[in-house]
């Protein structure tokens, strides 16, 4: 037991002698959490994730023994915890709408009953290894949780229970380790934050992670085990992109990290999310999610361990085999909290006063993310998707430009398209994936060969009429030649017809790769036969007053996943008015001769 010696804000030094860095504590007679970031002679620096107030020198410190660590078992999905895994609901029921400081109720309920079922093939007297499972337990409706032998444990088996009904503390197994110890093993374990979990090897992504949202599923793709960035100023829609994300990617698992963002931003996500239905299973979304909530008036260290606690949530399912998403909104309040735990310390600033450590900080965060062998020998990932907030919308900033450095696929928000509705708002300019030739395969095999040829001629056809609409706005559209003024509608087409989708739409809200194909597909084939009658002396005028324009732009609206055969219909429409006004002009050309 020591006792507190000095408080500056946040971080408070208390005299703990042999006490180790990274290991956590509890401060004063409130007992608040904090963790050893640094020793001084016998004096210990800690960061308190809970505000300081009133606290003084004097006041006992403890250290418990251990490093900041989550509690992983059953019992996690469908909860709401705060930055050091505290139970918000259960927090709530407990003290009401005012959570008091230095509550410390378990992370996982300790009276709830689960039913256990042993894995068949293990037998008293074999050897079990680090990550082995142990048995199953029926968390959620739709997802079996496995119990798994702790990573740090290994040797002979001496005990397994039976099937039966057990709260997380009782002892399932024991083993007797290589030292000859026995080592209890329970339904849960405990796993320090910082530390990445072991696995057996890293596989390569080969297989995308479908969204449901065309301008991220055909133009800028992400795989199973990828690593993507959405930045983009206030206002742009960072946080409705990652709810579109959270809801309809087709994934086991969603962990969400409300990492410093607004109270209201994560009242809405918090009572939104019970409410809707996982697409896949037709039951609660809530059943396969999990949320960490850590608003900006939280204390900002603990803004700083969330995304670890997320990270660590997310190995934990992924060790199970699961496919896990993890969404951190935002990395940007994240190295805010670091820059100024490190001003506290006295750290020398760098760029734009965040600390020389942050590039690496940030590198290591999304090295978490990935498809693994697990140690088991099953098959699991984590995408890593983080939202970025730069000021002003500059993505130079050293947050956004050491994240692009980073990360293979980056959705970057424009406010110009967001002012403008265009929504999702992503800067075809800016943004990038270097996962499209991973992603080629996958389309060919399961929608079309011709994928990645048509999206490559979209983003081309993008890129040119960018050009010419500068042009256009210093001469005027008349200057223009009539294929140049197509070229403008037919890049108007595509980002109507295919890049704009209305979450709130009950047809366009989740796009199938096949209907995202289709629209694509066809948007180029109206400019394509555009070209083509445009030659024949069709006037550009006459094209642009087709009905059909209008009808391709609401094309995603009118037909659901599964009415392929419509569009196909309008697909045949579009055909048979182009070769009428072919035929048309072409007799008409031979008329003149």
């Amino acid at each position: 037991m020591g006792r507190v010696v000095e408080v500056n804000g946040p971080l408070v030094t208390a005299e703990l002698a042999g006490v180790a860095t990274g290991e956590q504590v509890r401060i004063g007679k409130l007992e608040l959490t904090g963790e050893v970031i640094a020793r001084q002679g016998a004096s210990a620096l800690i960061q308190v994730y809970e505000p300081t107030e009133s606290l003084r020198p004097g006041e006992p410190a403890e250290a418990l023994g251990h490093p900041l660590s989550v509690e992983l078992g059953p019992g996690l999905l469908g909860g709401i915890f705060d930055g050091v895994q505290r139970p918000l609901l259960e927090q709530a029921k407990e003290y009401g709408d005012y959570i008091p400081r230095g509550g410390h109720l378990s992370p996982l309920d300790r009276r709830r009953v689960w039913r256990f079922e042993p894995r068949p093939q293990l037998k008293t007297g074999g050897r079990v290894a680090e990550g082995e499972v142990l048995g199953t337990v029926q968390e959620t409706e739709s997802i079996l949780h496995r119990i798994l032998v702790p990573p740090d444990v290994r040797g002979e088996l001496t005990e397994i229970a039976g099937a039966s009904d057990v709260t997380v503390d009782a002892v399932i197994a024991r083993v007797r380790t290589d030292n000859g110890a026995i080592s209890q093993l329970r339904l849960f374990h405990r796993w320090p934050v910082r530390s990445p979990r072991p696995y057996r090897q890293r596989d390569n992504a080969v297989a995308p992670l479908i969204t449901g949202q065309r301008v991220l599923d055909t133009f800028f793709p992400l795989v199973k085990g990828g690593r993507a960035a959405v930045p983009g100023p206030f206002g742009a829609g960072k946080t409705m992109v990652q709810q579109q994300i959270a809801r309809w990617a087709d994934t086991d698992i969603v962990i969400y990290v409300g990492c410093g963002e607004r109270g209201n931003e994560m009242v809405d996500i918090l009572e939104s999310f019970p409410s809707l239905t996982d697409p896949n299973t037709g039951r609660s979304l809530m059943e396969r999610t999990l949320l960490v909530a850590n608003t900006s008036n939280m204390p900002v260290v603990a803004r700083e361990a969330s995304i670890y606690v997320g990270a660590t949530l997310a190995e934990y399912y992924r060790d199970q085999g699961y496919d896990v998403v993890m969404v951190a909104d935002s990395t940007s309040r994240w190295a805010e909290a670091l820059r100024e735990v490190a001003g506290r310390q006295g750290q020398m600033p760098v760029e734009e006063g965040y600390p020389a450590y942050l590039a690496s900080r940030l590198a290591a965060f999304y090295e978490r993310a990935g498809r693994v062998t697990t140690l088991s020998g099953a098959s699991g990932s984590i995408t890593m998707i983080g939202a970025v907030s730069p000021p002003g919308g500059d993505f130079s900033e050293p947050v956004t430009s050491h994240t692009k450095e980073i990360v293979e696929t980056f959705w970057g928000l424009s406010k110009e398209l967001a002012d403008a509705r265009h929504y999702p708002a992503v800067d075809w300019v800016e943004s990038f994936s270097g996962y499209v030739a991973s992603c080629s395969a996958w389309w060919a095999k399961h929608v079309d060969p011709r994928w990645q040829e048509l999206r490559d001629i979209a983003l081309g056809l993008l890129s040119q009429a960018d050009e010419l609409a500068r042009i256009a706005n210093l001469v005027g559209p008349e200057a223009l030649s009539p294929q140049q003024r197509w070229t403008l509608e037919g890049a108007a087409l595509l980002k109507e017809g295919v890049l704009q989708q209305s979450a709130l739409d009950p047809l366009d809200s989740y796009c199938s790769p096949r209907k995202q194909f289709v629209l694509l597909e066809q948007m180029l084939a109206i400019y394509r036969q555009g070209l083509g009658v445009l030659d024949l002396g069709v006037s550009v005028q006459e094209l642009l007053r087709l009905p059909l324009l209008a009808s391709a732009r609401r094309l995603k609206g009118s037909y659901a996943n599964d009415q392929m055969e419509g569009m196909r219909e309008f697909a045949a429409k579009v055909d048979a008015e182009f070769s009428r006004l072919a035929t048309e002009y072409a007799a008409q050309g031979k008329a003149r001769q």
